[in-house]
């Protein structure tokens, strides 16, 4: 009897941890973010911090890259107005309405310049709140 209780105890934690999520699968939230980007596209993407929120861009990249955009770089800046928004680029405005859509239907504008190696640059404030991330202690 003790043997066939083990037993149990055994293969209901070998399916609990069957089911956990992998620590690189990436953001995985109650507000599950769904790929927008098309396959087959790469879409080069800066994300720059104007808040003075320590983090919120590396929480924006996380995103994006869970949406399916390549994020390039992230950083901080303090020379812009403190807004978040999105900047096209290449003159590509699809790209830049699914970016904004992934940050809550943030505003657009065009500014082409092909001096930068990205697509779309997008500046975070500190009203766009990141999905929550996993508690893992």
């Amino acid at each position: 009897m003790a043997g066939v209780v083990v037993l149990a105890v055994a293969a209901g934690g070998w399916w609990w941890w069957s089911r956990r999520p992998a620590a690189d699968a990436g953001i995985i939230t109650s507000r599950r973010i769904e790929r927008v980007v098309p396959e087959g596209t790469r879409v080069r993407v800066e994300v720059i911090n104007v808040s003075a929120e320590r983090g919120l861009a590396r929480r924006g990249m996380l995103a994006l890259r869970a949406a399916g955009f390549d994020v390039v770089s992230f950083s901080s800046a303090t020379d812009v107005p403190d807004t978040t928004l999105v900047i096209d680029r290449t003159g590509h405005p699809q790209w830049s309405q699914l970016l904004s859509r992934v940050l809550g239907n943030a505003p657009v504008v065009s500014r082409p310049d092909s001096s930068r190696y990205v697509d779309i640059t997008v500046w975070l404030d500190r009203r766009w709140r990141p999905p929550p991330e996993p508690f893992n202690p």
